[in-house]
């Protein structure tokens, strides 16, 4: 008797922390959903290498206490100090500069569709570069079908945008292109950090590369205009006391929410529920940034870009809600807006 009450005590903690689980993966993807906005509002007032090195200090910021309860569990060896490095320079700045020079010069809705084809693209990377495990996962038809039908997508998508300089709320080819390429930047650094991950916690590993990519993108915001008085050249400050409470509002959210909150939450719900049923609150992201972008931000999608988001979006969705075979690993944290 004790045991079967044992038993349904556990099966009840189970449905919980699956419950649980699923609404921390649909909060971050939520949460994710509205990073394009925000930037863009912080972007009306300052350039982009002070709009992203604000949001990452906030993001530090919350990850602090993360930091501090994890502070004596994490020893690098140098080879994994070197690849903590390179996905610290690959996530943070390198990422992050590309993709919100490609937002100013684009459209909010745009840059949200073309995100969408993310997934399908980690999928392909993890089958292609599963190392000893690629014979088991080698790509099949369907998954190839998904992989070109999203290619065909964000094609579709940079062909909507403009030839020429980009308009105020107008979306430009080379602004499209731009979050092209820093999708493949965050492909090469989650792959790269998955070597990490499996010989430390993902929460850990995740922390201490914000706090190492921040750094760096600090050196390379703040390094010209310190070094001002020295090399006499005209470096404008940090902008601070003229940046409006709507700025610094959504700077916080993106930060602390679309940022770190994100991260941990998403970390904590696919140790809970299975990685291929998570997966799916990705696509929450691209549907709810083109939305913000079309309702509150007052932008169009014309026909290619309908098209094109709606092979992307069938894409993702039908490929991460697809069975995975037992024992398959969740993914390592996104950070992708």
């Amino acid at each position: 008797m004790r045991q079967l009450i044992e038993m349904e005590s556990n099966a009840k903690s189970n449905r919980r922390l699956t419950f649980f689980g699923y609404g921390a993966c649909l909060v971050a993807g939520c949460l994710w959903g509205t990073g394009f906005y925000f930037g863009r509002l912080a972007l009306n007032e300052m350039s982009v290498e002070h709009m992203v090195l604000y949001r990452f200090l906030f993001a530090c910021l919350g990850m602090m206490p993360v930091a501090f309860i994890h502070r004596r569990r994490f020893r690098l060896a140098a080879g994994e100090l070197r690849l903590l490095l390179v996905c610290a320079f690959l996530g943070i700045p390198v990422q992050f500069l590309v993709q919100f020079h490609g937002l100013a010069l684009t459209t909010v809705s745009h840059a949200s569709l073309m995100v969408g084809s993310f997934p399908v693209m980690l999928a392909a990377a993890s089958k292609l570069f599963a190392g000893d495990r690629a014979a088991e996962e080698r790509l099949d038809r369907f998954s190839w079908l998904a992989l070109c039908g999203s290619t065909v997508g964000a094609v579709l998508i940079t062909l909507g945008g403009s030839r020429g300089p980009a308009m105020q709320g107008e979306a430009s080819l080379i602004g499209d292109l731009l979050i092209v390429v820093s999708l493949f930047t965050a492909l090469a650094w989650i792959l790269l950090s998955k070597k990490l991950m499996q010989m430390h916690s993902p929460q850990v590993v995740t922390v201490y590369t914000i706090y190492s990519g921040t750094l760096m993108l600090a050196v390379w915001v703040l390094g010209p205009w310190l070094l001002s008085p020295f090399t006499h050249a005209n470096a404008a400050p940090p902008p601070f006391a003229h940046v409006s409470l709507t700025a610094w509002t959504a700077l916080a959210i993106s930060g602390l929410l679309c940022t770190a909150t994100t991260t941990l939450l998403w970390n904590w719900g696919i140790h809970h529920v299975p990685a291929s049923r998570a997966g799916v609150f990705l696509n929450i992201e691209p549907a709810l940034g083109s939305w913000l972008g079309v309702r509150l931000l007052g932008e169009r999608l014309g026909p290619y870009a309908w098209v094109g988001g709606g092979l992307i979006l069938t894409a993702a969705i039908t490929l991460t809600t697809r069975s995975q075979p037992p024992g398959s690993v969740a993914e390592p944290p996104i950070l992708l807006e």
